[in-house]
C-alpha cells in the first residue's frame, strides 16, 4: 500500500466511524487514538535507542 492509498483508507475509516458515533464518542475515540499513537511512538524510539546502545 502506498502513502496515498494509506491516507485514503484512514480517511474512509474516519468517515465511517463519524457516521455511527455522536460528537462525544468521536471526541473520546480521537483522544484515545492520539494517546495510542504517542505511546507507540515512544515505545518505538525506546526500542531503537536500546538496540543501538546494546542495552
Amino acid at each position: 500500500m502506498n502513502a496515498c492509498e494509506l491516507t485514503a483508507s484512514v480517511t474512509a475509516m474516519a468517515n465511517l466511524l463519524a457516521e455511527k458515533l455522536d460528537t462525544n464518542q468521536i471526541s473520546i475515540l480521537a483522544a484515545i487514538l492520539v494517546q495510542l499513537g504517542d505511546t507507540l511512538a515512544t515505545i518505538a524510539v525506546q526500542k531503537d535507542l536500546c538496540q543501538n546502545n546494546g542495552i
